[in-house]
């Protein structure tokens, strides 16, 4: 009988199915304290049939991470490209942002750990782009909305940091089985941010900011070109 040689399709069902079973272990586990001997056992294949797919751990992982930063990063922007108004836009880049820790919690988690865990390769650096895409399209909605009035003259960087700041930590607290999802968190969050939380002191907040420098990101210009960069999915 002839030997029957593996198709395409079934290459690449099995290698999303490592991939699938390593982002789990990753995001549980961390990089150092995960072996390839533990990815081979818990998807039931000797660690030399690992080989074939992935040449090293290093390898394994900045796929894992790369593959979790475009799954993201295609999510936001397609949540961002359904609203028109910048205020919209920002709520539906952070939700759609917090449904990942919902829906897909050990793609954040790997993701999220890469930057200070793993390898520093090709792959690596390509892991790095598309963060810095994903935080500038942020960036590019907050812009637009100081520049359409929606928004006070905050800078833009600032505010992509702060609001940032409140969706990375969630996955240190937030638990999956809790009252409120994390989607629901944001939503509260996002009120809180884009509204304040003091009713009669926003008017003097509003005062206090009225003379600070606009940073220079928020120019017109600038600000579309940034959206149609950023808004641009890689294949």
């Amino acid at each position: 009988m002839p030997a029957t040689s593996i198709g395409p399709a079934a290459l690449e069902s099995r290698e999303s199915q490592l991939l699938a079973i390593a982002r789990q272990l990753f995001a549980r586990d961390g990089f150092e304290r995960t072996s390839l001997r533990d990815i081979a056992e818990a998807a039931d294949i000797t660690k030399a049939a690992l080989y074939y797919y992935f040449p090293n751990k290093e390898a394994l992982y900045e796929r894992v991470v790369v593959d979790s930063m475009q799954a993201l990063f295609d999510d936001v922007c397609g949540a961002v490209a359904l609203v028109h108004s910048p205020t919209a836009r920002i709520r539906a880049f952070m939700l759609a942002s917090a449904q990942v820790l919902d829906h897909a919690r050990d793609r954040w988690i790997a993701g999220s750990r890469a930057f200070h865990e793993g390898g520093r390769g090709g792959q690596h650096l390509a892991a790095i782009a598309l963060r810095d895409r994903y935080e500038s399209l942020l960036r590019c909605c907050i812009a637009e909305g100081v520049e359409s009035g929606e928004l006070r003259a905050v800078d833009p960087a600032l505010a992509g940091r702060f609001l940032l700041s409140g969706l990375n930590q969630m996955s240190h607290w937030h638990r999956s089985d809790g009252r409120l999802s994390a989607a629901q968190v944001m939503a509260q969050f996002l009120d809180m941010a884009l509204q304040g939380l003091c009713v009669e002191a926003r008017g003097n907040a509003e005062a206090s900011v009225s003379d600070a420098p606009v940073s220079s990101s928020t120019t017109t210009p600038r600000a579309q070109k940034l959206c149609r960069t950023v808004g641009t999915t890689s294949a």
